[in-house]
């Protein structure tokens, strides 16, 4: 059903938010991007808004910005952001400069080496808890996946699933972001997710029917079985 950013793009930019969130703490943008591919996605969140365009990135920010507020967008996304955009013109792909450079040789990209000077702090890699890295950059865009069901955006659980993998690449392995709650179990899901949110903000809060769910043991695919649906 029709929303704001409908369910693809709800889940992804959170994905894509997420990765510049942790550069922005100081993690260094290799990590980033490689600890995203050991999480299952394809392609690292850096990467993949060098993809889709930071100015792209930029006008969806400050659109959101517009109609729903600035409380609506991250501020550390947005300083990020202009920067690479507004002050330094780095577009990604298509101007061959954005997080990658872009060799015109048909060389491998590689990342900016002037990436180091844009983060406010710098983490020491060793530091690096690699397995909740790996929980934000999957919960980030499960969660949402999870408020797109409670809105009724999303009517039968297995579009969620597909769309997501054939849609952004979300981790195949897991069966799709809800399938990923439901083999974790809803209860486990929400304590992770509760996690989350006490350390790096409410964007991870879980939303009511998650919290439902776990209190009564039911997974999506038992919930919202494709013949309950029907009925």
């Amino acid at each position: 059903n029709d929303t704001r950013g409908f369910f693809a793009n709800r889940c992804v930019l959170n994905y894509v938010r997420e990765g510049q969130l942790a550069f922005m703490e100081g993690v260094p943008a290799a990590m980033v991007e490689n600890v995203a591919k050991m999480a299952g996605m394809p392609v690292g969140p850096l990467s993949l808004m060098d993809e889709v365009a930071l100015d792209l990135g930029w006008k969806i920010l400050q659109a959101t910005k517009k109609d729903l507020g600035p409380a609506a967008v991250d501020p550390v996304q947005e300083k990020l952001l202009e920067e690479m955009v507004v002050r330094l013109g780095r577009l990604g792909r298509k101007n061959r400069k954005g997080f990658y450079d872009y060799p015109e040789d048909r060389a491998p990209k590689r990342l900016w080496s002037g990436l180091k000077e844009l983060q406010p702090a710098r983490i020491d890699p060793d530091s690096v808890d690699i397995q909740e890295l790996k929980d934000r950059l999957l919960a980030i865009q499960a969660v949402e996946a999870a408020r797109t069901v409670e809105e009724g955006v999303i009517t039968d659980v297995r579009e969620a699933d597909v769309g997501a993998i054939l849609g952004f690449g979300f981790a195949p392995f897991t069966g799709g972001p809800l399938s990923w709650i439901d083999r974790m179990g809803t209860k486990a899901f929400v304590a992770l997710c509760d996690r989350l949110a006490a350390k790096y903000g409410d964007r991870f809060a879980p939303p009511q029917l998650l919290r439902d769910m776990a209190g009564k043991g039911e997974t999506f695919y038992g919930r919202f079985a494709p013949e309950k649906a029907a009925a």
